[in-house]
């Protein structure tokens, strides 16, 4: 796979969620990644972790034989990282956690996806996105006005503040490493990541300016400049007019009447220039609308289901979905002027490449053999 991360090899230990899609961002970028996963098992079979899955090798591997064990520290010898997404102390209990592989190649860096952290009183519980974003603030900040908290999808606990931050982590411990000769760990929470992602809101909160009311703030679904809107057709757009420029320009698509909508920024008035809006957008379909205010600075988009985003004609034009075996996905991004990625390659079946990864990290034929012929790794 080519990219800037081109000579880059790290080991995946076989997870769902974040961990993947950590895998999935380091591989786009060219780094060669190597899925560590149990014979016959293959979390992908869980709809949408085929798209996670892409741009992989993959090792099939008993972790429950010593000789499973012995492979996968060997494997970290010829490797820049490692990362998992167990709970606490279930690698060491495996006889892979970070002292162990650490040992074996101290350059190592050794990246921890958990939701809660390494430590802390809630370390070893289980969760999900929806619990991770729970505890940072995010959930409790989305929603609309007088009404409850809305999850996100899984967006922000294991995508944005989990899988995007670990693979962040890695490259940083990687770059490190280059210089320092020596690798470290990497705890990686949800909880701390979705917080991050919250720092400006954190910040806006310290000074007075964003409360713990839902749908009262100009980015929240609060203010009428900044929403959606249903169309004629019963689908939806979007306006964005923060910019005074941008918001005047709306009037005037639009022809507002300025004793209604002259005080842009004045929250009393929101609820109001919300509702004539809305009645406004109701008139056209989102097609008629699209005709008037795509690509003018009004700050408009139409609101586009998965099966129409990819045909967007801004979309194709960049090539933003690329198809990859019977599946249009998301193209590798981001992109580089000279160290530009591949086109991504199908998900492998477990152990598709177990034979070659083995060898090319200086294990023998005759080792290889032994380990297939006694069940410690498996072969496709």
């Amino acid at each position: 796979m080519a990219g800037p991360l081109s000579g880059i090899r790290i080991i995946e230990l076989a997870g769902i969620g974040p961990g993947p899609f950590c895998g999935m961002m380091l591989a786009d970028m060219g780094a060669e990644v190597i899925r560590v996963e149990r014979p016959g098992g293959n979390p992908g079979d869980a709809g949408g972790h085929d798209i996670l899955f892409r741009n992989r090798k993959s090792v099939a591997v008993n972790l429950k034989t010593p000789a499973g064990v012995e492979t996968v520290l060997r494997l970290c010898e010829k490797a820049d990282g490692l990362f998992e997404g167990f709970r606490p102390g279930v690698a060491e209990r495996l006889g892979v956690g970070p002292q162990v592989c650490l040992a074996r190649n101290p350059k190592l860096v050794y990246g921890r996806m958990t939701g809660w952290g390494q430590t802390g009183p809630l370390a070893k519980a289980a969760g999900h996105d929806i619990n991770y974003i729970s505890l940072s603030g995010a959930l409790h900040a989305m929603g609309r006005r007088g009404e409850g908290p809305v999850p996100p999808l899984n967006l922000v606990g294991d995508f944005g503040g989990g899988g995007m931050m670990l693979a962040f982590g890695m490259v940083c411990g990687i770059l490190e490493a280059s210089r320092s000769g020596k690798g470290q760990e990497i705890d990686c929470s949800m909880v701390e990541g979705a917080s991050a992602l919250m720092a400006m809101f954190y910040g806006l909160h310290g000074i007075g300016q964003f409360s713990d009311e839902r749908g009262t703030h100009m980015l929240d679904s609060g203010a009428h400049f900044y929403d959606t809107y249903a169309t004629a057709d019963g689908k939806y757009i979007s306006i964005g007019s923060i910019e005074p420029q941008f918001y005047a320009l709306l009037k005037q698509q639009l022809q507002l009447d300025e004793m209604v909508f002259g005080e842009q920024l004045n929250p009393q008035r929101w609820p109001q220039q919300k509702k004539k809006l809305a009645a406004i957008f109701r008139t056209r379909t989102r097609d008629e609308w699209c005709k008037l205010m795509e690509g003018t600075d009004v700050c408009f988009a139409p609101v586009l289901g998965l099966e129409e985003a990819p045909y967007h004609p801004h979309n194709q034009a960049r090539n933003s979905f690329v198809p990859v075996g019977d599946m249009l996905q998301p193209a590798p991004t981001p992109r580089f002027s000279r160290t530009p990625s591949g086109t991504p390659r199908p998900i492998s079946a477990p152990g598709t490449d177990t034979r070659t990864v083995l060898a090319d990290c200086g294990f023998s034929t005759a080792e290889i053999e032994a380990l297939l012929a006694d069940g410690s790794v498996a072969q496709v």
